[in-house]
């Protein structure tokens, strides 16, 4: 098996964190009234996308009805339609909607993922928990020679990228804010794309469109 494919193997199956567990398996037999009819996926979410990316997305972790129902990081919820529809702009993704795990996305020369595998309550993992997975982004980002760039979007990914990259002193996140690394890479910060940044304007379209410009020019 590629190493890729054998470590999403292991994080769909991992059940390492109770709480979340928990947690994600009673919002797939809930379900929200909108999707009541569809079987949610309610597993750790793989990361996603192009295994030559330049780039690598870093958010949260998946949201209880959206990456959580879809099975794909970013995937049938508004965060996602912001974040696609910018990956979209910027050339990354091949259409502006990830709605479902078939709906014929392709991403090209960027992968997502996150270092809570699991939804959380509330949308707030613990760091315990991210400690708990943080060996899955360790091992997903050695499986990603040709990553030149990591987006951060929201200081708890960030948080968790510069402790595994080895950023020190760790400049605060900012949107915008460049963090080079001593190996040439370099670690870029945005606001995250939640609803409570893009609804009240705090992030904008044209913020994240710069940002995955400056992406671009850096991997490049």
């Amino acid at each position: 098996m590629e190493p890729l494919a054998e470590l999403e193997r292991e994080v769909v199956s991992c059940r390492a964190c109770p709480r979340l567990v928990e947690w994600r398996e009673q919002v797939g037999q809930e379900k929200r009234a909108a999707y009541r009819h569809e079987d949610y996926w309610a597993r750790p979410v793989p990361g996603f996308g192009d295994p030559g990316a330049s780039l690598v997305v870093v958010g949260l972790a998946p949201a209880a009805h959206g990456a959580n129902r879809t099975g794909r990081m970013f995937t049938g919820d508004r965060s996602g339609d912001f974040l696609y529809a910018a990956l979209h702009r910027a050339g990354y993704a091949s259409q502006p909607e990830s709605t479902g795990r078939d709906d014929g996305m392709v991403l090209t020369g960027a992968w997502i993922t996150a270092p809570v595998r699991c939804a959380p309550p509330a949308n707030k993992p613990t760091t315990a928990e991210r400690d708990t997975c943080r060996p899955f982004l360790e091992r997903e980002l050695d499986l990603l020679p040709n990553a030149r760039v990591f987006l951060a979007l929201g200081g708890f990914g960030y948080q968790g990228l510069a402790t595994f990259l080895g950023l020190k002193p760790r400049p605060p996140f900012g949107h915008g804010v460049e963090a080079p690394l001593p190996d040439g890479r370099t670690i870029l910060c945005s606001y995250h794309v939640s609803q409570q940044n893009t609804f009240t304007g705090r992030l904008t379209p044209a913020m994240l469109d710069a940002v995955l410009a400056r992406a671009r020019e850096l991997g490049a």
